[in-house]
């Protein structure tokens, strides 16, 4: 019964979707032939239905290809596409990872790829990170770009001196990942600086024995915690600034002096504040004075009245006033008989 039912079935519906079927395969092996070749003839040998998973899961199987070829032309065999896939997944940068790998393995380094994956996607630049293990890096301390040309230290004696130093680093794979960057190497070396010129007695001590300032920042350990081996710290250069005792104890005097004129004035205002007092007590005592002056003649009146005091007392009082008048006339103001 089928046979008859597939006779009457037109032959155009049959071959309709075998043509579609055969069209799909061949745009699929001729679209992945080019690099399923590639790999194939540089023995990095992918399958061609991995390729197609590559696609399906939205990975460039170009890429891949291209990374896996520079491994085993490098050597490095055991490394496989699932890794690169993955990391290519997680948003590393593969071709970065690969070629960090090839330059370590040339330079004789250890890095295995999954660190070198943990490094790449924690932010930092593998590859250069090689690099500067195999090539160390100088670093200016303080760095220009912040705007400081020198660090500025006072030694003992109060003479600023003004260095500059250059610190060669190298790259630590083993901690580069959570391992503090160039900018904590140049505040450690700073502060050691500081800290060395600081306790030196003399700032010619420091002048004739630079190096001095060197081999005890080294001794301090300053790349512990670090993603860098500092191996040498050279000092560049280093200058006599300002001598800040002398200004310090200059701004010590005007101040002393700002401070003790501050108290001289507060006594010139108490004496003047005493000075008025005493001159208002003694306009007080004159009003005193000339109200009991004015007392008097009320006093003789009311004696006269009750007869305590006779008209001769009177006039004999009035005769001593007038000849005490004339006497002081005579006399006048400086003591002496007036010409």
């Amino acid at each position: 019964m089928p046979l008859p039912i597939l006779a009457k079935v037109p032959l155009q519906l049959i071959l309709i979707p075998l043509v579609l079927v055969a069209i799909v395969f061949a745009f699929t092996f001729f679209y992945f032939l080019n690099v399923w070749v590639r790999a194939l003839a540089s023995k990095a040998h992918v399958g061609i239905l991995t390729l197609i998973g590559m696609k399906l899961r939205h990975v460039p199987p170009t890429l891949i290809v291209d990374a896996l070829i520079r491994l085993r032309k490098s050597g490095l065999s055991s490394i496989q596409t699932d890794s690169i896939e993955s990391h290519y997944l997680a948003g590393g940068d593969v071709l970065n990872v690969v070629n960090a790998l090839i330059a370590a393995d040339k330079a004789g380094i250890e890095l295995d790829f999954k660190r070198a994956a943990a490094i790449d996607l924690a932010g930092r630049d593998v590859f250069d990170a090689v690099r500067v293990s195999v090539n160390p890096r100088v670093i200016d301390c303080p760095d220009p770009a912040k705007g400081r040309t020198t660090i500025d230290a006072v030694a003992k004696d109060g003479i600023q001196l003004r260095a500059k130093a250059r610190v060669t680093v190298r790259a630590n794979l083993e901690r580069l990942v959570g391992g503090a960057t160039e900018e904590t190497i140049i505040a450690r070396v700073g502060e050691g600086i500081v800290t060395t010129i600081g306790s030196a007695m003399s700032y010619a001590t420091v002048l004739e024995n630079p190096d001095l300032i060197s081999k005890r920042v080294l001794e301090k350990g300053l790349d512990s915690g670090t993603a860098y081996e500092i191996l040498s710290i050279d000092i560049a250069d280093v200058d006599v600034g300002e001598n800040i005792g002398a200004k310090l104890q200059a701004d010590q005097a005007q101040a002393d002096m700002r401070v003790a004129q501050a108290k001289a004035e507060v006594r010139r205002a108490q004496a003047v504040a005493v000075e008025q007092e005493m001159k208002a007590r003694v306009q007080e005592m004159q009003a005193k004075v000339i109200a009991a002056q004015a007392e008097v003649p009320l006093a003789m009146a009311s004696a006269l009245r009750d007869g305590n005091l006779g008209v001769l007392d009177y006039y004999r009082m009035e005769n001593l006033k007038a000849d005490t008048e004339m006497r002081n006339n005579i006399v006048g103001d400086g003591g002496e008989p007036q010409k």
